[in-house]
């Protein structure tokens, strides 16, 4: 026999027993014993304060009360079937909601392509996506307003209480030079080859850019022109105003007057990239995040040699 049912599965006895008109027929029905089915109509018409049905010589029929739960009895009976249906599908990917966040070179190819992927793969399911600084997203998924993000910690920084990091890559940095600068044919360069260069930044505070590294180490470069986006960033190095530096998840959307060359990362340390989740992420996050390991696991260069003529996207963390 089955399981005694829980406090909503008194109504789907009630229905039974209504839709045969018998507590035996619906116990049969339900897989229950005769007297379990009649001890729940019993214990729900306690609850309710009302004889539910009739007792007939053979069978029963609804009362008036019975009449006036029915239609409650029935929407209670469909709505648990929609959240079962919805349930199901969040467990099978057939639907449900996957909100991510991502620092901004992370959205020019890492994120999009793991999302082109699992939009193949899960067109059910809806996927919001934020673009912001790191410190940012790692509080969005503390807070469970995120279920997924791709940051860049602080080297040493522990996670927030709640949020586990994967690790997916270590990124290298690219210097950007004119295309007819010295170095613009070269593999790599170190640092001191370019120290009487002038380097285009983000901020005037290098500590809160891509040269963070850098500085930590005891490097500061020279630094001229400030340049809040990319556009105006490379705009610059293309012009021969100056130099930058470029993550290399940032690399397939320079533009192709501007040439890369590898910082040696010595000078540069290579920046740890992690995605974010909850202790437990959900089925889509953990989907996502299998994507995004296989996305990582492709060489920076490959992304490198299809750069695109359209520009870098704005800095947050790079």
């Amino acid at each position: 026999m089955a399981a005694m049912p829980s406090p909503h599965g008194l109504y789907e006895i009630f229905l039974a027993v209504a839709e045969h008109g018998s507590f035996t027929a619906a116990a049969r029905a339900l897989g229950y014993t005769q007297s379990a089915v009649s001890r729940q109509i019993q214990a729900l018409e306690d609850e309710t304060g009302a004889a539910l049905f009739e007792r007939l010589p053979r069978g029963v029929r609804l009362s008036e009360a019975g009449r006036v739960l029915l239609p409650h009895a029935e929407a209670v009976r469909d709505r648990l079937a929609v959240a079962r249906t919805e349930l199901a599908a969040l467990r099978t990917l057939d639907g449900g909601l996957l909100r991510l966040g991502a620092f901004s070179s992370a959205g020019a190819a890492l994120v999009p392509r793991a999302q082109a992927v699992f939009r193949v793969r899960h067109p059910g399911v809806v996927v919001t996506r934020v673009e912001g600084p790191s410190v940012k997203h790692l509080a969005l998924v503390a807070a469970g307003e995120e279920d997924l993000a791709v940051v860049s910690p602080a080297a040493g920084g522990a996670a927030p209480e709640g949020v586990t990091l994967h690790h997916l890559l270590d990124e290298p940095m690219l210097v950007a030079l004119a295309a007819g600068h010295p170095c613009a044919g070269r593999r790599a360069v170190r640092l001191a080859e370019l120290v009487d260069e002038e380097w285009i930044v983000g901020n005037e505070r290098l500590e809160d850019t891509l040269f963070r590294p850098a500085v930590a180490a005891g490097l500061r470069p020279r630094t001229g022109l400030i340049a809040h986006d990319w556009i105006a960033k490379l705009g610059a190095v293309a012009a021969g105003l100056g130099i930058t530096l470029v993550p290399a998840l940032a690399a397939a959307s320079v533009r192709r007057d501007v040439a890369l060359v590898t910082i040696h990362p010595d000078d540069v340390p290579q920046r740890r990239i992690c995605a974010a989740t909850p202790a437990v992420p959900t089925a889509a996050a953990s989907a996502f995040l299998a994507l995004l390991r296989a996305t990582a696991a492709e060489p920076a260069a490959e992304w490198a040699a299809e750069r695109a003529a359209e520009p870098a996207p704005a800095e947050h963390d790079g």
